[in-house]
């Protein structure tokens, strides 16, 4: 009697939690596809914090044809991404604060307007403003040809249109909401590495979650890289802003980041002719493997914070672009499977990894949007307890040449 009880009660708690509404808003091989789609909780007369999740098709320039799907919470965060540009979020807005930046590309550009090859593969370049842009997953880092091979800059995952997208929400409060979107690198003959990726938000909440899981369809192990691009502007970006994370150890990514190596932690003003300065970071994590890493405004009363599992993404990047305001005044933190340089050097420093056939890996990440004092002092503070006694080695000498 004991054991039909409480397999009753597991039964009923694991149905109240696959209790969930569902939509699919794109699938090629049903040949699904929604356009213009709405749905609210007022709608769904679902009761709490109010939401709304609305998919827009673009029209005109370059963005003709490109989506944006946009989750709107009242009280917490409205969170727009692309399912079209790689399901990579564009922007992030909350109690006034901007996740996000000011990019001279100020439209949402359709991969299919894209030459990924031009510019000596830097055409990448031609569609970045996104708050958040996948780099990988066959490769990443800066453009370099071998064998007759251009890997083109930070690889093909920002500009794959999702092949299946679909919303889920959970009928039991607090009605986590969830965005799936399915991306495919599939070549004839090189690879096929799929990726579901998935955004998780709590109406009302400051944070959200990112998970993605990689799997290696082919028969053959296949090599992967993977970069979170996440990219910070105005108006946490501003002089004396600082960057802020537990470490191991920095270096720069080259000579000209050397110059800069004293004071890599503060960010100046909007500078003219001021080149980008890249950092390679190895972080400290807590015993669980997690760790953070945030930018905070001057005043210490804003910012933007990543939390990361070492386990899955071991190294972390820090880049620095403190242009001119029209230029692009922005800061990224990029946690990792290798640095940004390129697949040959990663390869041959040992930073590439591989997945056998059917091999999966997954990374999680969560973002959080401080928005006052308070939330900033909490994310210091657990910088400075996983940080302990720990010296951060500072090495002048970069790691590789490109």
């Amino acid at each position: 009697m004991k054991i039909t009880l409480l397999a009753g009660a597991i039964l009923a708690v694991f149905s109240a939690q696959a209790s969930a509404q569902s939509w699919v808003l794109t699938d090629t091989e049903s040949g699904t596809e929604k356009g213009n789609w709405q749905i609210t909780s007022e709608q769904l007369k679902l009761s709490g914090e109010a939401f709304s999740l609305q998919q827009q098709v673009l029209h005109g320039g370059k963005q003709e044809g490109s989506k944006v799907l946009t989750l709107t919470s009242k009280n917490g965060l409205t969170i727009a991404l692309s399912p079209t540009r790689g399901m990579d979020l564009l922007h992030v807005n909350g109690h006034g604060v901007r996740l996000g930046w000011g990019s001279p590309v100020d439209e949402v550009v359709n991969p299919a307007m894209i030459n990924l090859e031009s510019r000596n593969g830097l055409g990448w370049l031609e569609g970045f403003n996104e708050m958040m842009v996948r780099c990988g997953f066959e490769w990443t880092g800066h453009p370099v040809t071998q064998d007759g091979r251009l890997y083109t800059l930070h690889g093909k995952a920002g500009n794959t249109p999702a092949s299946k997208v679909e919303v889920i929400v959970d009928d039991q409060a607090p009605h986590e909401i969830r965005i799936r979107g399915l991306l495919k690198e599939n070549t004839f003959k090189k690879a096929r590495l799929e990726t579901w990726t998935e955004l998780r938000y709590v109406p009302g909440a400051d944070s959200f979650t990112v998970h993605d899981v990689l799997t290696n369809k082919a028969d053959y192990p296949h090599d992967y890289q993977i970069l979170y691009h996440s990219n910070f502007g105005t108006p946490i970006l501003e002089e004396n802003a600082r960057f802020i994370a537990p470490l191991k150890s920095v270096s720069p990514f080259n000579d000209y980041a050397k110059k800069g190596l004293q004071n890599w932690q503060t960010y100046g003003a909007p500078t003219k002719d001021f080149d980008e300065m890249v950092f390679n970071l190895v972080p400290l994590a807590d015993s669980n493997g997690k760790t953070v890493a945030a930018v905070v405004n001057s005043k210490g009363d804003k910012g933007a914070a990543i939390e990361f599992d070492t386990h899955q993404l071991p190294l972390l990047t820090m880049w620095k672009n403190t242009d001119t305001l029209k230029q692009g005044y922005v800061t990224g933190i990029e946690p990792g499977t290798n640095y940004a340089y390129p697949v040959t050097v990663e390869k041959e420093q040992g930073r590439v990894k591989q997945l056998q056939p059917g091999q999966s890996t997954e990374f999680t990440l969560t973002y959080s949007l401080l928005k006052d004092a308070s939330a900033v002092e909490k994310v210091e503070q657990r910088v400075k307890d996983i940080q302990g006694e720990t010296k951060t080695a500072v090495n002048e000498t970069p790691i590789a040449t490109e």
